[in-house]
């Protein structure tokens, strides 16, 4: 009798374990309905010069009058590009974000677009996600607006020095869409956090984004201002990440039912 209780204890031990396996593969991540959640507002200061704009020589790329009709484009054929962009001394296009939630709101049925238009990429800044299990497309498109211009948009994860393909899609003809979804099923969660898109016809073309892990984000806009809501009460590591200006890491009560209110602070790299 001792010899089948035994066993039967290591089966059940056995199946513990199988379980708890299972349930950790299912993600760290679930949806669930938010009672009497709270947000998160605020705004993101830049302290430090701010980089000098990349002076672009549009003479010496690929449809040299096309792109120079860009409207930021001087003298010369000559086009800055501002990586980091501050307005009164606050930081736009940073991605606030919570690092550290397990459940809450649900994700927003909106893709990720990213359009090329005028030998540019609009946003600059925006977030990718990895697809959930059985989902092939809708959350992250590129668009070709331009005319009789080849784009080729060419995604990657990046880490430090290194750079991992994720798609390479030819978009040949103005109203051509990629829809890369499914090429982000790659994604790991301890390996990849930086997304990268340029065009390999046009190298000056290029955008940035935040790999996210759940839906509790926001954007700071053009007054270097952000707002997450419906946030369950807790306290969270929330990060603000910029790919040319760095990250920093705050820890956030967020209180039941109220508005709590954190101004953040990068220094330039």
């Amino acid at each position: 009798m001792n010899r089948i209780i035994s066993n039967t204890g290591i089966i059940a031990m056995a199946l513990l374990m199988t379980v708890a396996t299972a349930q950790a593969k299912k993600g760290d991540y679930e949806e669930s309905k938010v009672a009497n959640g709270g947000s998160l507002s605020g705004s993101v200061m830049y302290t430090g010069p701010v980089p000098a704009p990349v002076m672009e020589d549009l003479k010496k790329g690929k449809n040299a009058d096309f792109c120079a009709t860009h409207p930021d484009t001087g003298g010369d054929k000559i086009r800055p590009r501002h990586r980091v962009r501050v307005q009164d001394g606050k930081l736009l296009d940073a991605v606030v974000s919570i690092q550290n939630i397990k459940t809450g709101k649900a994700w927003s049925t909106t893709a990720t677009t990213f359009d090329f238009k005028n030998c540019d990429i609009f946003p600059k800044v925006s977030v990718v996600r990895k697809p959930a299990k059985g989902v092939k497309e809708g959350l992250v498109t590129i668009e070709n607006h331009d005319p009789d211009i080849l784009h080729n948009p060419h995604g990657y994860s990046v880490n430090g020095a290194n750079r991992k393909t994720l798609f390479n899609k030819p978009l040949p003809s103005k109203g051509d869409v990629a829809d890369v979804t499914k090429t982000l099923k790659r994604l790991k969660k301890k390996k990849d956090s930086h997304f990268f898109l340029q065009c390999d016809q046009h190298n000056f073309m290029e955008a940035d984004a935040k790999i996210i892990w759940n839906p509790y984000y926001a954007i700071t806009g053009d007054q270097g201002t952000f707002k997450i809501d419906n946030i369950p009460a807790g306290t969270y590591k929330v990060s603000v990440w910029h790919p040319y200006a760095g990250e920093t890491v705050q820890e956030i009560t967020v209180k039941a039912g109220a508005d709590s209110t954190q101004d953040f602070k990068i220094a330039g790299k």
